[in-house]
């Protein structure tokens, strides 16, 4: 073995994906995995070929034979898991949302030391058409930013076949619905595209729960949105826009762009064929024009190992993760200010 040796904590779906990018990395030795259930963490283990399994994540943690983790299991449990990570050595990479609220990861920020950690909601930032709108808005080719605007909606179909992970939609145990299942991701994909420079200061949002005839869609006793609308306002006048829903009573529709002085970008965020990022040019000749910045088909493999393989990157070379815990912390510090809007009725300051 010549990668970071890595354990996972967590072998449902997104651990198995993991596992996956783990066992197929060259930067990276998976050598050990970890879940209370039994047959979870043994199939998990035989298919990726883990030479060593645990029953539990703290249990993993006393193997001093790795030296980073995995957290890819429910928010509720990552935080403690995280800072025992920490005073073990480990260096940490968590799956979205990074935690249950902001204080959580100041307090991970405070235990991290000279170790390197790193949240997955930068996943999407690894494709080929982001890092070309990132050095594009870099260059100072939009001009000063004005407007920065998502909008990602998902239709309501028919009832799933199998019903989704419980604790998906509980407040309880993930911190909140969409807004952190998909929501950290469009904030930290619209945040990196524009170098982090956005710094937030008020937001005003509304969430909503599903449909009621909807109902059968989600498993029983959820009670976290499905739906949710929000405007950011960052230092220096700045607008962003944000919206995104699942199980909609309204036809799907992705709107991504990024509006400033000079011109505009429209894109979209999630891996495709025949994708394309136009840049529309306020001219004084012509008015607008419009060219295409960016056409090709996303590979969705950068995403795959995009987290992972950063985190190892950053550790041997020094440097920053894909997203740092640092970043992270921007992230929710707006889920929660948005959190707070919808239940006061009001604006509310982000810290």
């Amino acid at each position: 073995m010549s990668g970071l040796t890595v354990g996972i904590i967590g072998c449902g779906v997104i651990g198995n994906a993991h596992a996956k990018a783990a066992a197929d990395s060259e930067l990276v030795d998976l050598v050990a995995m970890a879940d209370i259930r039994e047959e979870a963490v043994n199939e998990a283990a035989e298919k990726y070929n883990v030479p060593t399994t645990y029953h539990s994540g703290d249990t993993l943690l006393e193997d001093d034979g790795i030296e980073a983790v995995v957290l890819a299991m429910p928010t509720c449990h990552r935080f403690d898991l995280c800072l025992n990570a920490f005073s073990k050595g480990k260096h940490v990479l968590t799956e979205k949302p990074v935690a249950m609220n902001a204080d959580e990861v100041r307090k991970m920020i405070d235990a991290r030391g000279d170790l390197v950690a790193a949240c997955c909601s930068s996943r999407f930032r690894f494709t080929e058409s982001a890092k070309v709108i990132t050095d594009f808005i870099a260059s100072g080719a939009l001009g000063e930013l004005r407007l920065i605007h998502c909008r990602a909606l998902i239709q309501a179909g028919p009832p799933p076949e199998s019903p989704r992970p419980p604790w998906r939609l509980i407040k309880a145990m993930n911190g909140g619905g969409i807004l952190v299942n998909w929501g950290c991701y469009d904030l930290d994909y619209l945040l990196g595209i524009t170098g982090w420079a956005l710094k937030p200061e008020k937001v005003f949002a509304q969430t909503w729960t599903i449909p009621p005839q909807l109902a059968p869609h989600i498993p029983p006793n959820s009670d976290a949105e499905t739906y949710l609308k929000a405007l950011i306002r960052c230092e220096g006048g700045i607008m962003l826009s944000f919206e995104r829903g699942e199980y909609m009573p309204t036809h799907t529709e992705e709107a991504w762009q990024i509006v400033g002085t000079k011109g505009s970008l429209t894109m979209q965020m999630k891996p495709g064929k025949g994708k394309q990022v136009i840049h529309d040019e306020a001219t004084v000749e012509e008015g607008l024009v419009s060219k295409t910045l960016w056409e090709g088909d996303d590979d969705s493999q950068a995403m795959r190992f995009g987290p992972i393989e950063s985190l190892a990157t950053a550790i041997a070379k020094g440097g920053e993760p894909g997203t740092s815990l640092e970043k992270a912390l921007v992230v929710q510090q707006i889920t929660d200010g948005i959190y707070a809007s919808a239940e006061q009725g009001t604006a509310v300051d982000i810290k």
